[in-house]
């Protein structure tokens, strides 16, 4: 795919297909024990058919950990329920004004039926943009 081809992709051609995720009664430790490992800043929480139900992110570890809640507290419960997504038959454009405009780092991709499929980070667009300006000779890689 070539860098100017990416603008007018689909989430889904570009989103990372290397989601991590779990389900709302993982604990704490365990969230945080996952992104640690994986290098992620975020866990997507999942219902058991594989439907986004809510992410713990970065600052909702911050937010937790400065609060000193318990490491056996229930991911359900410390999560942002209800976080935006995106389809994945969206326009990558559109993934980029929801980042923008919601003011959000981590965007889960879900298909039609609402399941996880993927997900496009804003560190994700820096870097889609940097490849396109490297291709057009405005920048150097």
């Amino acid at each position: 795919m070539s860098s100017l081809s990416v603008w007018t992709s689909k989430v889904g051609d570009v989103a990372r297909k290397n989601v991590v995720s779990a389900t709302a009664d993982a604990t704490l430790a365990e969230a945080a024990r996952l992104m640690y490992t994986k290098g992620t800043g975020s866990v997507v929480v999942v219902s058991p058919e594989g439907k986004v139900i809510g992410i713990f992110t970065e600052r909702d570890l911050s937010r937790v950990v400065a609060d000193r809640v318990s490491y056996d507290s229930k991911l359900g419960d410390l999560m942002t329920k209800d976080p935006v997504t995106i389809r994945d038959d969206e326009p990558v454009t559109k993934a980029v004004e929801l980042l923008s405009t919601r003011k959000i780092r981590h965007l889960p991709v879900v298909d039609r039926e609402g399941k996880l499929v993927g997900i496009i980070t804003a560190r994700d667009i820096v870097d889609i943009t940097e490849r396109y300006l490297a291709s057009t000779g405005f920048v150097s890689e």
